[in-house]
């Protein structure tokens, strides 16, 4: 009895402590992003010319409908195969979303936060450092449905020191 009593008091302290929060905009818009797609991903270096990679991504909502999962799978011109996976969530008490990254071709991950403006369409993520002794580069990434949610477009941009934007790569998904 006793072990059954502390249980509900830990619950109701936790539930206290960091209370359930309901779902907002942001979730609405990263369930519409929820599809299998087929990717054409392309890299613009700074000479040459772009490279272009076909893949394939799964995104579905997890953890009750608050988050996005992505599932990338990337064909290279090698024949080799590249991963990658995304998470991506929205807390309708700041307005902000948080993303994060992670594949098969490094052993970081990357994340990145908007800065609290919404418009309920479009997604604008700066870069968030890990590291704030060594932020590294800045970089933004916008991403926005087309053609009446046929077209999922991704593109990240480097910025430059003073304020300019260079693309760096562009995800073109396009709904199966």
């Amino acid at each position: 009895m006793l072990l059954i009593g502390t249980a509900a008091v830990a619950q109701q302290t936790h539930a206290q402590y960091e209370p359930s929060n309901v779902l907002g905009a942001g979730q609405r818009l990263l369930a519409q992003f929820a599809s299998d797609w087929d990717v054409v991903k392309t890299f613009f270096p700074m000479n040459g010319k772009p490279i272009v990679t076909k893949g394939i991504c799964k995104q579905y909502m997890i953890q009750d409908g608050k988050f996005l999962q992505s599932d990338f799978t990337f064909f290279n011109s090698d024949g080799t195969k590249s991963t990658g996976t995304g998470i991506s969530g929205f807390d309708p008490k700041t307005n902000r979303f948080t993303t994060v990254w992670f594949d098969s071709r490094q052993t970081t991950m990357s994340i990145r936060q908007s800065d609290g403006t919404f418009d309920g369409k479009n997604i604008i993520l700066w870069t968030t450092p890990l590291d704030t002794e060594h932020p590294g580069r800045k970089t933004v990434a916008r991403a926005h449905l087309e053609e009446d949610g046929r077209l999922l477009l991704h593109r990240h941009s480097m910025i430059g020191d003073k304020g300019e934007e260079r693309m760096m790569i562009e995800f073109r998904m396009t709904r199966k």
